[in-house]
């Protein structure tokens, strides 16, 4: 947001007189008055209600300056400085203070989830949420893993997305806080709600942790994901897990069926896409 400051133009060629004493002295009283004068309650309400102070670590140019129109719109949030890469990120924080932090996932620089981890254990005051242009259930658990208070899609609309990050900053703590196209890529979280949490984790089911599709598979299915992107051939995944083809091809059924996928192809796009493939 930029700040502008106003100042009474003069005519050219007018001339300014300067003022009698009685006029000095009556503007100097008026001036006293007004700063000794309390502040009226409407004011005092207004400062009270200090706006949001976001801080925009995102290399897409575009998005930023939508973000901020959108801020202006609004009235409750300001970007108190933005970045396209998160490699000055801790630094920008303990210089801006922001409330909340917006990172990109995919920018050049340094890996976003491992500076967002720093960040929740050096300043855990600070929220800080995802905007990614991908919904990927690895980006989504690693988001929550760390520590994140949202997850959005670039696709969301901007007033969305500026909601949802009214929301994070007042939300409890360990609420996580999802966008439209997030949730409607993600289950109910209701299995996963009879996890007990170690002390210091959230709790999916106080919290309401993204189910993604993924978390729906049992380890032995991750595995078998895993080797089929990998390329390998039903016989050859038989004889890494020391199972029968007829075994992987039950689990293969299993795989399609919750990741609502058709054909085997499809699963090894997601397995490449997902990062399961360079495990």
């Amino acid at each position: 947001m930029y700040e502008f400051s106003s100042n009474s133009a003069v005519p050219a060629g007018a001339t300014l007189e300067p003022p009698t004493t009685a006029e000095s002295t009556t503007r100097v009283i008026a001036r006293r008055r007004t700063a000794d004068a309390p502040p009226s309650p409407s004011l005092a309400r207004d400062a009270s209600k200090a706006p949001v102070r976001v801080l925009c670590v995102d290399d897409h140019v575009v998005l930023v300056e939508g973000l901020k129109a959108q801020f202006g719109i609004d009235g409750q949030l300001r970007c108190v400085a933005s970045l396209d890469s998160a490699e000055h990120a801790i630094d920008a924080v303990v210089e801006h203070r922001p409330d909340v932090v917006v990172f990109d996932i995919e920018m050049p620089g340094p890996d976003v989830f491992e500076i967002a981890d720093r960040l929740h254990h050096l300043h855990p005051d600070v929220r800080f949420v995802f905007l990614s242009a991908h919904i990927r259930d690895g980006f989504l658990a690693s988001a929550y893993r760390v520590g994140a208070s949202g997850y959005f899609a670039k696709g969301d609309d901007l007033e969305e997305i500026v909601d949802g990050l009214k929301r994070v900053a007042r939300c409890a703590e360990g609420t996580f806080v999802m966008g439209s196209k997030v949730r409607a890529r993600c289950q109910q979280p209701k299995a996963r709600g009879t996890r007990l949490a170690m002390p210091g984790q959230r709790s999916a089911a106080a919290t309401g942790a993204p189910a993604t599709l993924l978390d729906s598979l049992t380890q032995r299915e991750l595995e078998v994901l895993r080797l089929i992107g990998k390329g390998m051939s039903r016989g050859e995944i038989g004889e890494e897990l020391a199972r029968s083809p007829k075994t992987v091809d039950g689990h293969q059924e299993r795989i399609l069926k919750k990741l609502r996928m058709e054909t085997r192809a499809e699963l090894m796009r997601f397995a490449i896409r997902e990062g399961l493939a360079q495990a």
